[in-house]
């Protein structure tokens, strides 16, 4: 990747650079990172074999388009809650027709609520203080639905205070986490010492379902779709000493295309939730992102002027397609979305957990680098709306 060579006064500085930035007073940073992962590991070469033994499918059609697509999706390796044992104590998830919401639910609530436990402690071990010190929670799923939601039962299973303040954020989908980010962000920013825990935690066992030739894009979710969590902890002004800031939220930008409420549909039904995913979304991506970059970049005097290869990419892969869109539109060179592909490759599209992958990706890749790498970076997501959900990163 390429960078500039500036130090904080504008000045060229080809001698020296320092091994951390100081944050911006007031701004929020990402503190530290945690992940989980389900124990099902599913190779992309294993999963046509699986799924059409799982669904009971003979039908060599479907077995051919399937293999066609997960050969152009990337994809490596995914994991999954769905098991051997799950679908032998519901056979009904494999039966067209029927209604399964009930049961699917049995599955996801907890097994969310589970992958966010064990990610919001693996957080909370890198940022070394106690679980006392969390003011805010901010808990990001599409994978379940209940009242209480699941920040009540995470908050509950943390040990965290009473009086901790909760949001709960249903229903985003793939920019789910970068919203999150925002939502943290702002709660950061207007109280002063507080610390917020932003969770994300996603299963496909609400979309499982059996193929069938009327609906195409289940196949590209069988496909492309993984299971997981993550978690973050964003605060204002680090404690020297005791907590490390490695990124700083600058700006946060949602816009939403008009016109596009029906490329991406979802409904709940009484089998789960179905999609429906419009050939031309990658397309509607691609008419739309450069401007959108150029309003986030804009909000930044320091950054008037600068090539789209002087910054740091944090892209969520919601397939290589529209990540090969992007980069053309946006003349990227080739690794500057090395950071988004890898993720793709390693877990699939795990909704709003993704971008907490590729975000982890990249911290790896600049603390590989002598000068730590560009200083100014854009994450972004795309989702249902179609809404487009961006940040102005900064490395630190």
């Amino acid at each position: 990747m390429s960078h500039n060579n500036k130090n904080v006064n504008g000045a060229s500085n080809h001698f020296f650079q320092p091994s951390r930035r100081l944050p911006t007073p007031g701004k929020a940073t990402i503190l530290a990172m945690g992940k989980a992962l389900p124990p099902q590991l599913v190779p992309q070469d294993c999963l046509v074999e699986g799924y059409m033994r799982d669904t009971n499918c003979k039908d060599l059609r479907i077995k051919e388009k399937l293999e066609r697509l997960c050969k152009t999706t990337t994809v490596k390796t995914r994991y999954t809650v769905m098991s051997k044992e799950i679908l032998e104590k519901y056979p009904e998830l494999a039966t067209e027709g029927t209604p399964t919401i009930n049961q699917r639910l049995e599955i996801a609530n907890p097994a969310v609520v589970e992958m966010a436990k064990e990610a919001s402690l693996a957080c909370i071990k890198e940022w070394g203080r106690s679980v006392d010190e969390i003011t805010h929670i901010v808990y990001v799923s599409s994978s379940e639905i209940r009242l209480p939601g699941g920040d009540l039962h995470l908050s509950t299973e943390l040990g965290l205070r009473s009086d901790v303040g909760r949001v709960m954020l249903y229903f985003l989908g793939c920019y789910g986490g970068v919203t999150g980010l925002r939502v943290a962000k702002d709660i950061a920013e207007n109280n002063p010492g507080s610390r917020v825990l932003l969770t994300t935690s996603e299963t496909t066992i609400l979309g499982f379902r059996p193929p069938n030739n009327a609906r195409p894009y289940d196949l590209v979710g069988a496909a492309l779709f993984g299971d997981g969590a993550a978690a973050v902890i964003i605060g204002t002004e680090p404690t020297v000493g005791t907590e490390s800031p490695f990124i700083e939220l600058n700006f946060a930008m949602q816009q939403f295309l008009p016109g596009t409420k029906n490329v991406i549909d979802g409904r709940l039904t009484d089998e789960g939730i179905n999609f429906k995913l419009g050939r031309d979304l990658p397309e509607k991506i691609q008419d739309n992102i450069e401007e959108f970059c150029k309003k986030l970049i804009a909000k930044n005097d320091e950054l008037k002027g600068s090539n789209y290869n002087d910054l740091f990419w944090a892209v969520h892969p919601g397939g290589p397609a529209i990540l090969d869109r992007l980069e053309k539109t946006m003349k990227l060179q080739n690794e500057k979305l090395n950071c988004s592909r890898k993720a793709l490759m390693d877990f699939g599209n795990v909704s709003s957990n993704t971008i907490f992958y590729v975000i982890e990706n990249m911290r790896k890749e600049m603390k590989n680098k002598k000068d730590g790498g560009e200083e100014w970076g854009l994450a972004l997501a795309f989702g249902p709306g179609i809404t487009f959900e961006g940040i102005l990163l900064r490395s630190l």
